[in-house]
């Protein structure tokens, strides 16, 4: 069979990408991986001080997942209440759609982060920065809007910042203005890294941050899993929502089953994103030496997959026994329950 000529795979990391004081920007939408109709995705890095402007999306809800240093956030919901979080490798944070936001790194190392939006044509098109809309407006309004004189507009950004790099923020001082009584988990916060994994014994674990898990996060469920070495996420497919896949380490193989006998099989490394469509079969085998460790959004806030072993398991023995042509000793052999991760030898 030829293979089809389409690609579940893009290498985001070796794409070239967006400079700017502090802070630099790949990023994946339709346009770039035109199978990623249902979710794009950004891997942005800020130095210490980097921050991505304050500004909204139109289009999409933006959920994230921290690899490594250290960020603050601030929001603006319409009621007009503002929220202010610290993140740290393994956070999780959920903005809605149209919220204004910026993000900026603090401690004394680069913050790398994964952005995943809940539409696949999330562009710069529909992000809207405030240094751009006060540079397109009429000085006279923008001097009537904010109390300044002429002189002072004409001190304001003539063009969209998008990254401004200014003095790196310390969590222990005034103006990192962190909260007063910190905690675990806050209303645009999730720490998912501190999340007690689901553990497969030699197959892997998986940590999920739904709406379930975190009540804000309405359109983007995202998970951590954990492949051992030889380890395989079983066949399955997700009845409710595309899947967008960060590979974070490791090495690992993926076939995505599009019905007709057409199936397409790629191998990623760290860096690489993954697409599946929603309801397209599929299973992540890792076929390295080391853990293999993948970032996964959906764009839906609510968890819902069916693996192949439960299936299978929730039949009379009859129906595979008719379905597959085989007899009841190979019945007798297949799974009996869910499995999610399976260990090399099985």
């Amino acid at each position: 069979m030829e293979k089809p000529q389409i690609s579940f795979k893009f290498e985001l990391e070796k794409q070239t990408p967006r400079l700017g004081p502090g802070g630099i920007t790949r990023g994946a939408s339709v346009r770039e991986f035109p199978v990623s109709v249902g979710i794009a995705g950004v891997s942005m890095r800020l130095q210490p001080g980097g921050m991505r402007e304050l500004h909204w999306h139109a289009n999409a809800a933006e959920w994230a997942y921290v690899i490594t240093g250290n960020a603050r956030t601030t929001i603006i919901h319409p009621d007009g209440s503002a929220f202010i979080d610290n993140f740290g490798p393994g956070d999780v944070w959920y903005f809605p759609r149209g919220y204004g936001h910026s993000i900026q790194a603090t401690g004394d190392k680069e913050c790398h982060f994964i952005l995943i939006f809940d539409n696949g044509n999330f562009s710069e098109d529909h992000t809207f920065s405030i240094t751009d809309f006060i540079a397109n407006t009429p000085p006279e309004v923008v001097a009537q809007n904010f109390g300044l004189t002429l002189g002072e507009v004409e001190q304001l950004p003539h063009k969209e910042a998008y990254f401004a790099l200014g003095p790196n923020p310390d969590e222990s001082s005034t103006i990192a203005f962190a909260r007063a009584e910190p905690a675990l988990t806050s209303l645009h916060r999730y720490p998912l890294e501190a999340q007690q994994p689901r553990l497969i014994p030699g197959g892997g674990t998986q940590r999920v941050a739904s709406v379930k898990e975190f009540p804000i996060s309405t359109s983007i469920t995202g998970s951590v899993i954990e492949l051992q070495p030889g380890a395989l996420r079983e066949m399955h497919w997700h009845p409710n929502a595309d899947e967008w896949q960060y590979y974070l380490a490791g090495k690992a193989e993926m076939t995505v089953f599009l019905a007709e006998a057409t199936a397409v099989t790629e191998q990623f490394n760290a860096g690489d994103v993954g697409y599946v469509p929603m309801g397209a079969g599929h299973y992540i085998k890792n076929t390295g030496d080391e853990v293999c460790r993948i970032l996964i959004g959906f764009n839906s806030g609510n968890y819902e997959a069916i693996d192949l072993s439960q299936w299978l398991a929730g039949n009379p023995k009859d129906v595979i026994a008719t379905n597959l042509g085989i007899g009841e000793a190979i019945v007798d052999k297949l799974p009996q329950r869910k499995l999610f991760a399976i260990p090399p030898k099985y």
